[in-house]
């Protein structure tokens, strides 16, 4: 088993793209926020134009394309073969599982790198009471026919106070669905999560106990698995990817965050106006991720404190790692 830190690098980057704010489901932890995101959905040309933005480090960044659902955009396949036409390192879509617009006969496996599918949980009952009815046999149904159609396959799984319990059960469902590669989520308190003032974050010791076992007897399958570190031990350093890589959030009205920890908030470091990306004045995103904390990452303070806990000192038990600092593990 090989179990690594995915170290921060500026030679490599992530381009999150939300062509559109619309979704068919309404997840409990959603976390699109539509006063802060916009409604509107961008059009291809549009679409086009922004990708051209990120080409000239397209051979080392990689594209997410999101929503809402990206799948209930018509022109999704387009997006794909422009992201490709381009030179991005890879385009992987993210999907809730219902494949609108017949997406997966529109594009091939050597345009998309990867299909990524949502399901937070083991059971139709506990997913579905998150994610909405119908919501579970859909998902399954869609990863099937992705491997079938021989596409690299992922699953999310976002951990949560609503389906902690059932991911210990996670290794047996995926057992034959043929995904390549699992990602574990934690979850983040903002847009519905935070608007419902639901506690929905796990504890810190559940965390330590269940994530990295369960990670490790998915690996046993041949799949990586990737879950967010967390929680820093002592000697370990705080790296915030705000500062040393490059990873921008785009929303369908422009606004281009460097943290998604900030996207509740009108913070963001980035603006495309008039098809141009722009720099925001201060104060920002951009001037908090230099602030030096003991308790780590500062915009996890500031924003989901719950994750925090003190000695009776006031001196704080654990460092919050980035929440872009990610864990891997493989088979060797």
């Amino acid at each position: 088993m090989q179990k690594k830190t995915v170290a921060f690098s500026k030679d490599s980057s992530n381009l999150f793209f939300h062509l559109l704010t619309k979704c068919n489901l309404s997840c409990c932890h959603c976390y699109i926020n539509k006063k802060q995101h916009g409604e509107n959905t961008l059009d291809i040309k549009t679409i086009k134009k922004w990708l051209s933005l990120f080409a000239a480090k397209a051979n080392h960044t990689n594209v997410i394309f999101l929503g809402g659902e990206p799948s209930l955009h018509p022109d999704l396949f387009l997006a794909v073969k422009e992201a490709r036409s381009l030179g991005f390192k890879s385009i992987t879509i993210d999907t809730n599982g219902y494949l609108f617009h017949n997406i997966l006969n529109k594009v091939t496996p050597d345009e998309v790198d990867f299909m990524s599918f949502s399901l937070d949980g083991a059971t139709e009952k506990t997913n579905d009471a998150i994610r909405g009815k119908g919501s579970f046999k859909k998902c399954t149904a869609g990863i099937k026919e992705s491997v079938s159609k021989g596409f690299s396959t992922s699953m999310i799984y976002t951990v949560s106070a609503m389906n902690f319990h059932e991911l210990p059960m996670m290794p047996a469902l995926i057992k034959s669905f043929g995904i390549d590669r699992f990602f574990i989520q934690v979850i983040g308190i903002r847009g519905n999560s935070a608007e419902n003032n639901n506690d929905l974050q796990v504890t810190k010791e559940n965390w330590l106990k269940i994530v990295p076992k369960v990670a490790e007897e998915i690996a046993r399958q041949e799949i990586i698995v990737t879950y967010p570190k967390v929680f820093l031990k002592e000697d370990e350093k705080f790296q915030c990817a705000g500062i040393v890589a490059d990873n921008y959030f785009i929303f369908p009205n422009g606004r281009v965050y460097r943290c998604p920890l900030c996207e509740d908030f009108p913070i963001h470091s980035l603006k495309i106006k008039n098809d141009t990306l722009v720099q925001r004045g201060r104060i920002n995103e951009k001037d908090l991720f230099h602030l030096n904390i003991a308790e780590g990452c500062v915009m996890n303070k500031i924003i989901q404190p719950g994750t925090l806990a003190y000695k009776n000192d006031g001196t704080p038990e654990h460092k919050i790692a980035c929440c872009m600092l990610k864990q891997e593990v493989s088979l060797k």
